[in-house]
């Protein structure tokens, strides 16, 4: 008999090889109505799952945050099984993953058709998933060796599929693979899964799109069919309209209405051009940045974008990274890549000379621009790009020094976030599987980490194998207005670079010898494309008055009126205000709607009422008609907002 410990440490006895569903049922029918899956010593696996040694066991219900994963994960199956009933044998299926940290979509799935589908095929699709859902079949996992799961998908025709059985075998020389079986489909996949297909709640279809195999251009374009699933009706109602609200503030929608920013096929895609008015909130955002930073004891440095291949040798990113760089360059039979990082540059300048311990900590900072290949069909507008400016740093400290310096980002980096109306929730992420530098390493980096959260009392969530391959870090996820969470600031701790076997970077101590530094690399928004690309949505375009790149609008009744418009511009420009008249021949009315469509925080209207007072009646974007006032009332409750930032409407 084996004893299973239950989370509330209650413990059972059940013989050698009862399935979990068998001591679900054993603990009571209304549990065993309600599970999904379970985890067995922190391991989620299926129902079916024996239980060979005593154990922790852990049942997953719908209220578990990994159920919706499941769920998903098995509605994608199921996508798959309806496909290939509608468009037959020829469909090949490749992929299928949950997407937990997707803001629109829950899956995917992508095909290999023997023809196009686009959306208004979707419903067909669901119904026959609908089918599926109510004829409840059983969900079977079998576990085989490669060679007969080769066998197996060969006669079903999936060629895909032994290409990945392929690569399994290749990666991790696995014993047996694991396959899925649900009525006439099987599909190769880890798992878990729910026990049955009429465990699936509700589901919707969302989008087709086009998507290469492996995410390599040179590869066959494939059609990617998303959706999404919950467990109620309810909970889908909540998630739809939230997508529609998001469609409407989407950043590259609102990019084109507002004129903000473009990206150009003939110079590549993933690039992002600054229009005017995106480059001035740009500008806004960078100006304010180099304030806060030179007010906290930041030195900015500028470095080059592109280094030689020797550089990134030493510093690891052609072992660890390489296949996010762009192909080098030959110069005078030296290769040289676009710098995917600007810390080896930040590096170089602190080795120029020697450094006493009473010269730190050393604070560089830069907006520094740098290049990663992501492929093409990731590319998302300004939220996923290959050509970026972080904002930055990277702090060179003694150990004694390390938790005063990482609290301080921490400071600067909540100043900052609520500066711009944002709330974030805080992660330590740990150490991957692909690290570099030691254990030991890694432990001492962590735990300063952790110390420096709990000093500031700041609740935080493990990331469990989250951190860079170079360090742990301190990720703080933004929290926009639609509920979502985009990646913000990070601050790592990389006891890795400075290392004799790396840079070697040191300092003197007060024993007079040398000494290796502590490095921390930190950014406070992350990078400027992915950051204003987030404030576009996270503020529908209508940016607050301290960001709008054009604060005010003089609007005259009539061209009888342009003089005193100029003279209320003027005077607005020289109280460092951005200001225009629209000195055109439409109505006020249209000149209204006009300024409202570009969501203009403020409109002051002229006529011969204002002219007599010498005032303005003003009209806000949010509020409507504010009334008159004079000039100097109305330029006082801008400053006034805009010294508010973050609490300002």
């Amino acid at each position: 008999m084996l004893k299973i410990t239950l989370p509330d440490k209650s413990v059972l006895e059940v013989a050698k090889g009862t399935t979990l569903a068998q001591l679900v049922a054993k603990i009571g029918p209304r549990l065993a109505k309600a599970a999904l899956a379970a985890r067995i010593d922190g391991q989620l696996v299926d129902l079916s799952c024996p239980i060979e040694v005593d154990a922790a066991v852990e049942i997953i219900t719908a209220k578990y945050p990994d159920a919706l994963e499941i769920l998903r994960h098995t509605v994608a199956h199921i996508l798959a099984q309806a496909v290939r009933h509608i468009y037959g044998d020829q469909v090949q299926y490749t992929i299928g993953p949950p997407l937990t940290d997707d803001f629109q979509y829950g899956f995917y799935y992508d095909f290999d058709l023997p023809q196009t589908i686009t959306t208004e095929d979707l419903p067909t699709i669901e119904k026959e998933m609908a089918k599926i859902v109510k004829q409840d079949l059983p969900i079977r996992r079998l576990e085989l060796e490669p060679a007969a799961a080769k066998q197996r998908f060969a006669e079903l025709g999936q060629t895909y599929k032994t290409e990945m059985i392929d690569d399994l075998l290749r990666d991790e020389q696995l014993p047996t693979v694991s396959l899925y079986e649900q009525g006439d489909f099987t599909d190769l996949c880890r798992g878990p899964h729910l026990p049955s297909t009429g465990r699936v709640g509700t589901f919707k279809l969302l989008a087709v799109a086009g998507a290469y195999w492996r995410g390599d251009a040179a590869n066959k374009m494939l059609t990617r069919i998303y959706g999404t699933a919950f467990f109620d009706k309810k909970q889908l109602a909540v998630h739809l309209e939230k997508l529609e609200k998001a469609r409407k503030q989407d950043h590259r929608v609102l990019g084109r209405q507002l004129e903000l920013f473009s990206v150009h096929a003939d110079i590549g895609p993933g690039l992002i051009h600054w229009h005017p008015k995106a480059g001035l909130i740009r500008h806004l955002i960078e100006s304010f940045w180099q304030q806060e930073h030179l007010k906290r004891g930041y030195d900015i440095v500028y470095t080059p974008h592109i280094g030689s291949e020797r550089i990134f040798q030493i510093s690891g990113h052609l072992e660890k990274y390489a296949e996010m760089m762009y192909s080098p360059m030959d110069i005078d039979g030296t290769d040289y890549y676009l710098r995917p990082m600007n810390c080896p540059g930040h590096i170089r300048i602190y080795q120029t000379r020697p450094h006493s311990y009473r010269e730190l900590p050393l604070r560089y900072c830069e907006l520094g621009t740098v290049y990663r290949y992501e492929p093409t069909g990731t590319l998302h507008g300004m939220l996923r790009v290959r050509g970026f400016t972080q904002d930055d740093s990277h702090i060179f400290c003694t150990p004694e020094q390390l938790v005063d310096e990482v609290v301080g980002v921490l400071e600067l980096a909540d100043y900052m976030l609520k500066s711009f109306g944002y709330t974030y929730s805080v992660y330590l992420a740990t150490r991957p599987d692909n690290f570099l530098g030691t254990e030991a390493q890694w432990d001492f980096a962590t735990k300063a980490l952790s110390q420096a959260l709990e000093s500031r009392s700041i609740s935080y969530e493990i990331d469990p194998g989250g951190g860079v391959f170079y360090a742990p870090k301190i990720d703080l996820k933004v929290n926009d207005s639609l509920g979502r969470q985009w990646q913000g600031p990070t601050i790592q701790v990389d006891l890795n670079l400075p290392s004799a076997d790396r840079f070697n970077i040191s300092y003197v101590g007060p024993d007079n010898a040398e000494h290796e530094v502590i490095m921390i690399h930190r950014t406070v928004l992350g990078s400027m494309e992915r950051f204003v690309g987030g404030l576009i949505e996270h503020y529908g375009g209508a940016f607050p008055l301290w960001l709008a790149p054009l604060q005010a609008v003089v609007l005259p009744i009539s061209e009888k009126f342009s003089q005193y418009a100029e003279k209320v511009h003027q005077q607005l420009l020289r109280a460092n205000l951005r200001s225009q008249v629209n000195q055109s021949a439409d109505t006020i009315s249209a000149k209204i709607r006009q300024a409202t469509l570009e969501k203009i925080p403020y409109m002051l209207i002229v006529g011969a009422k204002e002219v007599q007072a010498q005032q303005v009646a003003l009209r806000g974007r949010t509020e409507g008609d504010l009334g008159t006032m004079a000039l100097d009332e109305f330029v006082r409750r801008c400053h006034n907002e805009i010294q508010q930032k973050g609490s300002a409407k």
